[in-house]
């Protein structure tokens, strides 16, 4: 297992991210893993080398770059880190404002620079994949949507902002994608529950070219599927990763 930070140079300057794959030559089906609205942070870097350890090249990117290298870790007594909702309004302000700033045309020209970098790296340039927490479970919509041909195992845990009024909020451009779409969602989720997951199952049902799967998770809170969050729900999150692993096993790992 190789585990690394690296550095990838793009439009708006250099982008710090963090790489897991395979030991050996390659080349490795590509999975981005797209962060939640805390940041970079050694949880995610786990996440990454456990889908490494299934045969893939994944790539956790700082989608906040422009910012900085920007990581927020606030904890309990317990050492589990806080929802969103235990924090600070001035830093609960702070990272929505962060937040709004990966706006779709930021993270097509982002993830171009990614698929840039890849080309010297052990990556199969076939299908690739991506997963996503909150905010990066919105981001993955926006890797289906603007890269249809090459993302198409694409994954979205908890997401935030996936129906908006906005003429391209990720649920209107659902057209667009290919391959397999896969969401879990938390029942008690007020960002991302059911109501949500019943029109992207609506849009998605629309869309021939889409095998939508979603799954909501009875009890299940926003943040369920990160191991070090305080409201984390295992046995929710054991079901959406053998989800997902499924979906990446037919669609990115080529047959012979």
């Amino acid at each position: 297992m190789i585990g690394k930070e690296v550095a990838i140079a793009s439009a708006a300057g250099t982008m710090d991210a963090y790489v897991a794959h395979p030991d050996g030559a390659g080349p490795f089906p590509l999975v981005l893993m797209f962060m939640d609205v805390w940041g970079l942070r050694e949880e995610l870097f786990r996440l990454a080398r456990r889908v490494a350890a299934e045969g893939y090249y994944c790539v956790v990117p700082n989608l906040f770059y422009r910012n900085g290298k920007v990581r927020y870790e606030e904890r309990n007594a317990d050492g589990r880190m806080v929802s969103f909702d235990k924090i600070a309004p001035a830093l609960q302000d702070k990272l929505r404002d962060l937040s709004g700033t990966v706006t779709r045309a930021r993270a097509r020209e982002d993830i171009a620079a990614i698929l840039d970098f890849c080309r010297g790296e052990p990556v199969d340039p076939g299908p690739a994949g991506s997963v996503g927490f909150c905010l990066g479970g919105r981001v993955i919509f926006f890797a289906g949507q603007e890269f249809p041909e090459r993302f198409r195992a694409n994954a979205s845990l908890h997401g935030t902002r996936l129906i908006t009024e906005a003429p391209d909020s990720p649920h209107r451009l659902i057209g667009r994608m290919r391959g397999e779409l896969y969401c879990g969602y938390g029942a008690s989720d007020s960002l991302c529950g059911p109501d949500v997951a019943a029109e992207i199952a609506r849009v998605s049902k629309a869309n021939p070219d889409l095998r939508y799967r979603g799954q909501i998770h009875p009890g299940a809170d926003h943040g369920y599927a990160l191991p070090d969050r305080d409201i984390h729900d295992a046995a929710a999150t054991a079901a959406d990763w053998d989800a997902i692993f499924a979906m990446f096993g037919r669609v990115l790992k080529r047959q012979h």
